[in-house]
């Protein structure tokens, strides 16, 4: 279990965190475990050895110190190709992780056979071992989540799994130095050594913090502006999108989409009191404040070590106008009262460029209409296309909040990009609708100049709790 969960924190940077990543990651681990515990069960009926269950366990190790050693580069080259998902997370699984889960499903039935002494006791030790081995999973799963991922770190938490199935297969029987036993423990030094080295030059050349949260693989490390060369920094919880950016030299937003919250200003321009679901890097929030001297701000974010980071790194400060829940955004949503916020900002986001599905559907744009006062407005940015086959989510999304919200309004981001391209697009929705009440400025008359005007072809699916396949549609299929 330990090494299936640290598996997904392995991938994350790479290919995602989605359901295809968790549902390849755990059908090829237990495909493996199967395959191992057959092999295991025939060698033990034919050479019952201590010796040999041993050797499956340094086996073992040795394999999980060549993941060590070889995951950056094979997951590389996966994620450059041409493939879809499914694949991508099918093909890194099989490489980095059946291997090592084939000997560790060995383990198990194997030792049922070294422990059975008659077939009068066999049913005992049979219960007994699968009993200690459940156990252990039950174990290794709230360590692994509760202590190793948060404290230690993924990779980090592969070296003290290999070094344990090394040191458990010592203690089951000293091994004589041979080649291959060597070529093992040669594997698990250099992997380290080569892991701690890259890790400190990435560092020396773009500041890069790769850290593990409760919720989160983050990696945050410093670029230049793609468009105006100036100092950046950036936080990514996904190989193909940063979630959160910050110049170093001056206090602007620097990324654009978040221009288009202050559309709240023409919408709602007796705002104040505000709700942001997803914090990251708290660049909305410290805009928020420095804006608008007197409004305050809830932030939920799910995860508190992100909170931390953006803490250290992103130069968010206690403010009594930023109250911070961490909580996923739905629950807190299912829980505020009726009609508590002026306006409602999302930039939740997780694997695929794409929003949590639970904050996609339309129960929780109904919650978002209920916590709203009756003028209200929601604001929130998502990744996809006006037209074509990637704007499968953005259609199935705006005919959603059609279903809830009097008056939708669809803003694109970067009006030279083509439409069906996946980008950054914002939608503004009212609770009530009627003319628009706030002064249009230069700035605001910059972003109403990207309002588009999409149709939705009668019978788009609305996204529903039950059904919301937020993955699918953004694998651009």
């Amino acid at each position: 279990m330990v090494y299936e969960i640290i598996g997904s924190r392995i991938l994350a940077p790479h290919i995602g965190t989605s359901t295809y990543v968790w549902t390849s990651l755990i059908g090829v681990i237990l495909a493996a475990l199967s395959f191992g515990y057959w092999f295991g069960g025939k060698l033990a009926d034919k050479k019952p050895s201590v010796g040999i269950l041993a050797s499956a366990i340094f086996t073992a190790a040795g394999l999980v110190s060549a993941t060590i050693l070889v995951k950056d580069i094979v997951l590389t080259v996966i994620a450059a190709s041409s493939l879809v998902l499914e694949l991508k997370s099918l093909i890194a699984a099989l490489f980095l992780f059946a291997p090592a889960s084939v000997f560790l499903g060995f383990v198990t039935p194997y030792a049922v056979k070294l422990r059975t002494v008659s077939l009068d006791s066999s049913g005992a030790t049979v219960g007994r071992l699968y009993a200690l081995s459940t156990i252990g999973s039950i174990v290794g799963t709230f360590v692994a989540g509760f202590l190793l991922i948060p404290f230690v770190g993924s990779t980090r938490t592969l070296y003290l799994v290999a070094a344990s199935l090394f040191a458990a297969s010592l203690i089951l029987a000293p091994f004589a130095l041979t080649r291959t036993n060597l070529t093992a423990i040669v594997l698990f030094v250099f992997g380290i050594v080569t892991n701690e080295t890259y890790a400190h030059f990435l560092y020396r050349r773009v500041e890069l913090v790769d850290t593990d949260t409760e919720y989160n693989r983050v990696q945050i490390f410093r670029m230049n502006d793609p468009v105006t060369g100036r100092p950046e920094r950036a936080l990514s919880i996904d190989p193909a999108t940063i979630q959160s950016r910050m110049f170093l030299d001056g206090d602007d937003l620097a990324s654009e989409y978040l221009h288009y919250y202050h559309l709240v200003r023409l919408y709602k321009p007796d705002f104040q009191h505000s709700l942001l679901i997803g914090g990251a890097g708290y660049s909305f929030p410290k805009e928020y404040l420095r804006t608008y001297p007197g409004k305050t701000i809830d932030t939920v974010e799910i995860d508190p070590g992100m909170t931390a980071l953006a803490r250290k790194y992103f130069d968010l400060k206690d403010d009594p106008r930023l109250e911070i829940f961490h909580e996923d955004g739905r629950i807190f949503l299912n829980h505020a009262p009726d009609e508590a916020y002026d306006a409602v900002f999302l930039d939740a986001f997780s694997a695929l460029f794409s929003i949590p599905f639970h904050l996609t559907t339309r129960e929780s744009a109904v919650e978002i209409a209920r916590v709203l006062k009756p003028d209200g407005v929601v604001i929130f940015n998502l990744g996809g296309a006006l037209t074509g086959p990637a704007g499968g989510f953005f259609r199935a999304e705006l005919a959603t909040y059609r279903s809830v919200f009097p008056e939708v309004q669809v803003f694109k981001v970067r009006s030279e990009r083509p439409d069906d391209e996946v980008q950054n697009l914002i939608i503004v929705a009212r609770k009530s609708p009627g003319s628009v009440a706030g002064t249009i400025d230069f700035e605001l008359g910059r972003l109403l100049a990207n309002r588009r005007s999409p149709d939705v072809p009668a019978g788009v699916q609305i996204l529903t709790d039950d059904l919301a396949p937020v993955e699918y549609f953004n694998s651009g299929r």
